[in-house]
């Protein structure tokens, strides 16, 4: 595996982690009572933009991590994917 290969591997892993984690523990202006004039209520309250970028990052290394180790180590052979990709024999 390339070194391009693993960086775009890792980059998928981290957009698709990244965009589930983005709504844990969102409150918006409207559950937390707190209005920003000229905003709409369902707005956040506070972002934690940076907070959710670390956990993301954890989370994927550790997702890329252990892809990395059953594709090195062939845990999954090529073959096992071809067998069960095929539409079903009739």
């Amino acid at each position: 595996m390339t070194v391009t290969t693993i960086i775009a591997i890792y980059v998928l892993i981290w957009w698709l982690t990244f965009f589930a984690v983005l709504p844990f523990g969102v409150r918006s202006q409207h559950e937390s009572g707190d209005f920003a004039p000229g905003t709409d209520p369902g707005a956040p309250a506070v972002h934690r933009v940076w907070s959710k970028v670390f956990y993301t990052t954890v989370v994927s290394a550790v997702i890329f991590a252990v892809l990395y180790f059953v594709y090195v180590n062939d845990l999954l052979p090529l073959e096992f994917l071809k067998r069960i990709s095929q539409p079903p024999v009739s």
